[in-house]
């Protein structure tokens, strides 16, 4: 018999964690190579993790709610026809490490243990447990969830002595004292890293509590990290797209007829603003640390939302395809995601996301950039308005706002403006007689 680890896969482009939605199998079932183990969430998709080997399940060391960064182990597989003295010798290895505890191999020890996982971070924290006085169980000494179960319910509970705590006190003051303050300073990243305690929120009688989904906390992740990071800035344009509409809707009957699927206005928008990209490719980049990457390719994100959850799937080479071909895949990924058969390559490679706000009557909003993109477009809801004409006179018109949100760093409002205003011209000259959507 060997012991072989599943560890998390990387689930997409700038993926580096995933949770753990629900295990599909339990400690002692028998699994065959490619069988789902773990339904697992990111911020981009969900997705089964499927076994690599055939044998039966050892040990789950994630717990359903868990987070775990990619390459970290979610569980171990026992199986046959391994070398049945790799166990023993492993254990007898580290029984003599453990008897001899040579300091070096300690330090190791605490840095694999230092990241926690957020489910056992909340259990020590609501239990006054010392992390670093437990021994955990989990690969390379890392603390599980069960660890803190265990002694929860063992009712000895870790926690630092007074002794402890002012030698470490007096040991950090020395530090400072001697260490050059670039040094010091250096090290309040990770101090203030450590997750912060959750709120404490009065609940008052009637009011309901909602568990939080991994879906809800991937996303609440990911929209943290886009406000940390990028600078936000905000510009809109107003678009007279009466000319589009009256296209459209001549067409929309035969259409669908022919096709078999709904032209929505969206197409048009999502067609716009790949044919201004493509004149404006600083649009079309991406911030990385010390060098901005201009991408080639023009892969327009959607946001398509359900009752819980948002996802962005990626029409891939929007410059290149027709308004009926972006409809259509448009279309496609929409029932992708409300049927859940979303695949995490349809999540990849986006370089520009446009988001249709107005499908559920907006008028203005501000969106939060699609981390790492440097810009997102909400395309509002179309509504008739009075507007005064350039003969004086006034007139009903359908108007649409569009509301860009930019990442600073990497874009200015000058060019912000002009790509507003070539998207605003193209919208605005969409007629039976200037565009042809084949």
């Amino acid at each position: 018999m060997a012991i072989e680890q599943i560890k998390m896969p990387q689930l997409g482009e700038s993926v580096t964690e995933g949770t753990i939605s629900k295990w599909l199998v339990s400690v002692g079932d028998k699994v065959n190579k490619y069988d789902p183990l773990a339904e697992v969430m990111t911020d981009k998709v969900n997705a089964e993790v499927p076994s690599s080997f055939s044998g039966t399940i050892k040990e789950l060391i994630a717990g359903e709610g868990d987070t775990l960064a990619v390459g970290e182990i979610i569980c171990t597989i026992e199986i046959e026809g391994g070398t049945s003295d790799a166990a023993p010798a492993a254990d007898a290895a580290a029984s003599t490490s453990a008897s001899a505890a040579p300091a070096s191999e300690q330090a190791a020890d605490e840095g694999s243990k230092a990241r926690y996982s957020p489910a056992v971070l909340k259990l020590a924290q609501e239990n006054n447990i010392d992390l670093t006085l437990v021994n955990g169980s989990g690969a390379g000494g890392r603390i599980t969830r069960k660890d803190i179960k265990q002694i929860i319910e063992s009712g000895n509970i870790p926690q630092a002595s007074a002794q402890k705590e002012e030698v470490k006190e007096n040991t950090q003051t020395q530090a400072a004292v001697s260490q050059p303050a670039t040094q010091t300073q250096a090290a309040a990243p990770s101090q203030s890293a450590a997750p912060a305690p959750a709120p404490s929120v009065p609940v008052a009688v009637g009011d309901i509590e909602i568990p939080v989904t991994g879906v809800r906390k991937a996303i609440a992740a990911n929209m943290l990290r886009s406000k940390h990071e990028a600078p936000h800035a905000w510009t809109m344009v107003e678009v007279d797209v009466t000319n589009l509409v009256e296209y459209r809707n001549g067409l929309r009957d035969d259409f669908k007829k022919k096709e078999g699927f709904n032209l929505t206005f969206f197409a048009f928008f999502v067609k716009a603003v790949a044919q201004a990209l493509k004149e404006f490719p600083q649009i079309n980049s991406m911030w990385a640390g010390d060098k901005i990457i201009q991408k080639k390719d023009i892969n327009i994100s959607i946001a398509v939302a359900t009752d819980d959850a948002l996802f962005v799937p990626v029409i891939k080479n929007a410059d290149e395809k027709t308004i009926k071909g972006i409809g259509r895949e448009i279309n496609e990924l929409a029932q992708k995601v409300r049927t859940g058969k979303l695949r995490s390559e349809d999540m990849q490679g986006g370089t520009f996301t446009v988001n249709n706000t107005g499908s559920f009557g907006s008028v203005q909003s501000m969106g939060i950039i699609n981390y790492p993109q440097a810009a997102i477009l909400q395309v509002e809801s179309i509504v008739k308005r009075p507007v005064v004409m350039n003969n004086g006179m006034i007139a009903v018109r359908d108007m649409v706002n569009l509301c860009l949100s930019l990442d600073h760093r990497v874009l200015d409002g000058l060019v912000c403006g002009r790509f507003l205003a070539r998207v605003k011209e193209i919208l605005e000259n969409t007629s039976k007689e200037t565009t042809s959507i084949y």
